[in-house]
């Protein structure tokens, strides 16, 4: 890495690179004289439309910029949390430099008509291929149908207009970036929609020999994120769900300072679900995640999530 040049990688979805830019501007803000480089690249998750399962599930979005940094094409990398795999460790050379300030965990219903979710009719088409959304969308709406949906928010959004679904769910955070939030018809409390693990955080990821640059941009860290991801993603890695186990939860700091996690297991039909609630305490962040998942297991998670196909 040249002292004054920054290569970041990212995927190459709109969505990405608006993310990529925020990153920028947050560097641009702290160092003025350092320039940055965009590497953008198509990783499997874009190119496949299929199911994910089938190409080794999440780890799709994320395999491509990660041999991008390791093979040393670029010397930052930018990833959705939700999107970086929590049930094994980061690619052996890497490490996270900073989590940036976490934006909306929440998930929005986008309707043509303006109906909100609990005025959907009976067999209203949901466009969404989340394992997450379509279990909790069975245990509460039951009466409504899920139709396997992937693609960028964009190309969702093209798919609404053409008829392929009669409403979708998508992150209010992904709305926010690609600067379309005009199309939501209802923001849905974590309650209703519990959302994924490390929504709306996005991480920055550095070769671990990088002290230098892992030194510059661990300012742009926000110390509540790190503390509430280090729960979440802790909790997901002992908990060893794979990509079709239907999982949600989120962290969450208090104004006290006080970090609670909260975090759900489904079985796909939504008729099983597994609720646990935890406050911190004295316990660090990453106890806490251990704390919840094995409360989990204790009723049972284990056997539910082994018993889905994937």
């Amino acid at each position: 890495m040249a002292a004054d040049l920054i290569r970041i990688v990212s995927r190459d979805s709109p969505m990405a690179l608006a993310q990529v830019e925020r990153v920028r501007a947050e560097l641009a803000a702290l160092h003025p004289d350092t320039r940055t480089e965009v590497v953008a690249v198509k990783t499997t998750g874009d190119k496949w439309m299929g199911d994910l399962a089938l190409v080794e599930g999440k780890g799709a979005f994320t395999k491509e910029v990660d041999q991008a940094l390791l093979a040393g094409d670029a010397d930052l990398a930018v990833h959705c949390v939700k999107d970086v795999p929590a049930d094994r460790p980061l690619p052996a050379g890497t490490t996270f430099a900073a989590f940036l300030e976490r934006d909306d965990i929440r998930d929005a219903l986008i309707h043509p008509d303006g109906l909100h979710l609990d005025q959907l009719p009976s067999g209203t088409r949901i466009g969404t291929s989340s394992v997450r959304r379509i279990a909790q969308l069975a245990a509460s709406h039951p009466h409504l149908e899920c139709v396997p949906m992937r693609g960028n928010a964009n190309r969702r959004l093209e798919k609404l207009a053409a008829g392929e679904a009669d409403a979708l769910l998508l992150a209010v955070s992904g709305l926010e970036r690609i600067g379309r939030t005009d199309v939501i018809t209802e923001i849905l409390s974590p309650e209703v929609m519990c959302p994924p693990i490390g929504a709306g955080v996005l991480a920055l990821q550095c070769r671990e020999d990088d002290t230098e640059l892992i030194d510059l941009v661990s300012a742009l860290g926000d110390p509540d994120t790190h503390r509430e991801t280090t729960a979440e993603r802790m909790f997901l890695h002992v908990l060893q769900g794979h990509c079709n186990s239907p999982i949600a939860g989120y962290a969450q700091t208090e104004g006290n300072g006080e970090l609670s996690l909260r975090a759900k297991v489904f079985t796909p039909d939504g008729k099983t679900v597994l609720n646990a609630h935890e406050w911190a305490g004295r316990l660090d962040p990453a106890t806490l995640g251990t704390s919840v998942a094995v409360a989990l297991l204790r009723q049972g998670a284990r056997e539910l999530i082994d018993g889905i196909a994937h």
